[in-house]
């Protein structure tokens, strides 16, 4: 690293910081701390929530998975896009939980069913969720570490210490640097200035990328070099592709729709001026995340070639060499048996592939291969081997990234992309400890509290919990072994909550039909299948298998697995392994919730007596007391179209822009054109690999590269002009008297002045 790069690294950070904590003179109670006062504008959300959203651990999740099965699936993950317009356009189940005027998801379950569920379910999901995030700090930790090159201990005052700890030790040190002052102001004000300094960045590394790697001459070819069924590039010939499949997306599908609001109430879905506003957020993130995405799938497939073609065999040699050495370092604590595995992967050959000549690669034999071969072979044997295996196996794939970048990128990229990593870290960990800790006071402590708390001892409480977050978030990265792929990984933690949380929402929010009983068997069912899931694939190499093997069970279940799997082969396919639980995330995730729907729904019926009185929920009809109820929408055939968009009479002449572009965008190019479309002339002639490989050329390059360079400079004015504006409606009310919005900090000043007027109404009548 070159001094300039560390300047371009540092500075940024250093002003962000600085904003952070200026940020606290604009917290006047709860409702700003918890909800940013409910001021921001759509900008600032969409390029706060850009950042927030974006984060190492999922630029490392994406190239680990893209490696296992290149650019195929891309197309058919256009499928998403209708569903994601949709949810989008119409504000599914976002709108109405704003309608709610709820802070957490908590008061919602109370609200909707009763205390004891509320404490349950935001325990488990606080759980979930904190055990999920909390290797985000611990992939990013070892990201930093092979990307700056650091050893795994640094001596200080003559001791060893871990260079690990002091990385994840400073990454939550910067965490609670933005959290403490201002909280949801600080985040969503420190978010938006990193997401607008992201966008160039994005612009300035895609383009590098696509400069020193060709696509036609180099990434294209790389793609089209796989045996038949597990194509990287063609997608009608991926049926073969294991884990990342048709099936995984299927089951994606279904959980964004079915859980399209388990996680929303303590983020920046309550911070909106109105629920118009957070509702045009919403659909801005069509546009907002644009480059961001091109700039993600360009590093992935740039891995790909880098690691696969011929003419870079002797870089990627290198590069495999380091990797290996230094996560043999880290996955296998004893020395004798690190220096045997060291001696075999010395033994490896510089592998050498020419595409054209040599067979096409495959998911089980490739230029990878010898090297997790010799690690398998050092290694295995034993539970304790077998684990050690999986973990440096995990290593491998994660960290090849950060090595690879570390020996591409040249001065002052180094720099810019240090940069990005920092932003993301930071305004990804301290999201993640807010949102925890906001739950844990809302739905764990503050129903307990007898007396209300005084506004100043509230957002104590608020700085104590997420420093609390912080010291969990630490002991889980230490000492927690992540021996999965990331996205695996976090499919199948989040499930424990996802597995039983959709019905609970949705029928929540949207239907009269549910009970407390249907609500508390989804949890059971649902989350419990998860627990049981999750257990198995965590214990599977040094329990579960060897138990089966002392048992001679291993052979009669694995046939078991193997017989149920045979009808959906070979998109689901359970073999026995002796490293690995045979049923991958997905396929545990599509079960549990089928589990917690079916759970919801019978001991729904069993038990309810009578509708539930959503008006009341929603704030409608008698309990309209704040007069913001609009009148049922009228359909005919001249405004259907206007109501599938999602445009009501509040939308403005720009609002209507912004969601006829999205619209068109979305659903006529990239699902109509660039997926029917080509769907259809597929179905009739079959296009070869090289048309698909030009076919993604122009669509997920030139077209997105396009309309990406031109929606950076849009949300770059956007954003500056609703900065200024934040700044001056918080400034507004710095002199305003300190409040704490309500007893348990849930309703905003809004709220309160409805409930007076109600009462004062009554009074006159």
């Amino acid at each position: 690293m070159h001094l300039i790069d560390w300047l371009i690294a540092i500075v940024p950070v250093v002003f962000i910081i600085s904003i952070a904590v200026y940020s606290k003179k604009y917290v006047r109670g709860v409702v700003d701390y918890l909800a940013a006062g409910r001021v921001a504008g759509r900008y600032v959300i969409c390029a706060g929530d850009l950042t927030a959203g974006l984060s190492v651990i999922t630029l490392v999740g994406l190239v680990e998975a893209k490696y296992q099965v290149g650019y195929a699936l891309t197309f058919w993950e256009y499928l998403t896009v209708p569903v994601w317009i949709v949810m989008g356009l119409t504000g599914f189940c976002v709108y109405r939980f704003r309608e709610t005027r709820s802070l957490s998801i908590g008061q919602f379950l109370e609200m909707r069913y009763n205390r004891p569920l509320r404490i349950v379910a935001a325990t488990i999901r606080t759980l979930a969720e904190m055990v999920t995030n909390a290797i985000g700090p611990a992939v990013a930790a070892n990201f930093f570490i092979y990307f700056l090159g650091l050893p795994h201990e640094v001596m200080v005052m003559g001791v060893a210490l871990p260079t690990f700890t002091l990385v994840v030790t400073s990454s939550l040190a910067l965490c609670m640097l933005i959290i403490w002052p201002g909280g949801r102001i600080s985040l969503l004000i420190s978010d938006a200035f990193q997401g607008l300094m992201s966008y160039p960045i994005f612009v300035i590394i895609a383009g590098y990328i696509y400069l020193h790697f060709g696509w036609h001459d180099t990434i294209g070819p790389v793609m089209i070099d796989r045996v038949d069924g597990e194509s990287f590039i063609n997608p009608f010939d991926i049926e073969k592709l294991r884990d990342f499949n048709i099936f995984a997306l299927f089951v994606t599908i279904m959980g964004s729709i079915l859980n399209r609001a388990s996680w929303i109430g303590n983020d920046t879905s309550t911070s909106g001026r109105t629920p118009h506003e957070q509702k045009m957020a919403g659909i801005l993130g069509t546009w907002r995340s644009l480059f961001a995405g091109l700039m993600m799938l360009l590093v992935a497939v740039m891995i790909i070639a880098l690691m696969t073609h011929g003419k870079f065999s002797s870089e990627a040699h290198d590069i495999r060499s380091e990797l290996t050495e230094k996560v043999a370092m880290e996955s296998v604590p004893d020395l004798e048996a690190r220096a045997g595995l060291e001696h075999s992967l010395a033994q490896v050959p510089i592998p050498r592939h020419e595409i054209g000549v040599d067979a096409p690669l495959s998911q089980d034999h490739n230029i990878d291969t010898p090297y997790i071969a010799a690690a398998r072979d050092a290694l295995s044997g034993t539970p304790e081997g077998n684990q050690q295996f999986q973990k440096f196996r995990t290593l491998y794939h994660q960290m090849m990234l950060p090595v690879a970048l570390k020996n591409l990128l040249p001065t002052g990229l180094m720099g810019l992309f240090l940069l990005l990593m920092i932003m993301l870290l930071i305004s990804t960990d301290d999201s993640r400890v807010f949102n925890a800790s906001s739950t844990i006071v809302q739905d764990l402590i503050v129903p307990f509290i007898k007396e209300p708390l005084t506004p100043k001892q509230h957002l104590l409480l608020f700085r104590l919990c997420s420093l609390a977050v912080c010291i969990f978030f630490f002991v889980v990265s230490i000492f927690f072994v992540q021996i999965d792929y990331i996205i695996m990984f976090t499919t199948m933690m989040t499930a424990l909550w996802l597995g039983g949380a959709g019905p609970i929402m949705v029928f929540g929010l949207y239907s009269r039909f549910g009970t407390t009983t249907g609500a508390f068997g989804a949890i059971i069912f649902g989350s419990g299948f998860s627990l049981i899931g999750l257990f198995l694939q965590r214990n599977w190499a040094e329990v579960v298998y060897p138990w089966l093997e002392r048992n001679n069970w291993s052979h009669s279940v694995g046939s078991f697995l193997e017989t149920v799997s045979s009808p959906f082969n070979p998109y689901v396919a359970w073999e026995m392994s002796a490293v690995k639980f045979p049923i991958n995330s997905y396929e545990m995730y599509f079960m549990a919730m089928c589990s917690g729907i079916a759970a919801y729904v019978l001991g729904s019926l069993i038990t309810q007596k009578e509708p539930y009185n959503l008006d009341r929920l929603l704030h409608r009809g008698e309990y309209d007391v704040a007069n913001e109820y609009k009148e049922p929408f009228k359909w005919s055939v001249h405004n259907a179209f206007k109501k599938l968009l999602g445009i009501t009479p509040e939308y403005t002449r720009g609002d209507k822009i912004i969601t006829w572009s999205v619209f068109g965008y979305a659903i006529i190019y990239k699902f109509c054109l660039c997926f029917l479309g080509v769907l259809v002339l597929n179905l009739f002639s079959p296009w070869s690999d090289e048309a698909w490989s030009q076919y993604f050329f122009i669509t997920s390059l030139v077209v997105t590269g396009i309309l990406g360079i031109v929606s950076t400079f849009w949300f770059l004015i956007g954003g500056v002009i609703d900065l200024r504006k934040l700044f001056r409606d918080l400034a507004s009310r710095i002199d305003d008297p300190l409040d704490n919005g309500m007893v348990e900090g849930h309703v905003s000043l809004a709220d309160k002045a409805a409930f007076e007027a109600r009462e004062h109404k009554s009074e006159e009548d």
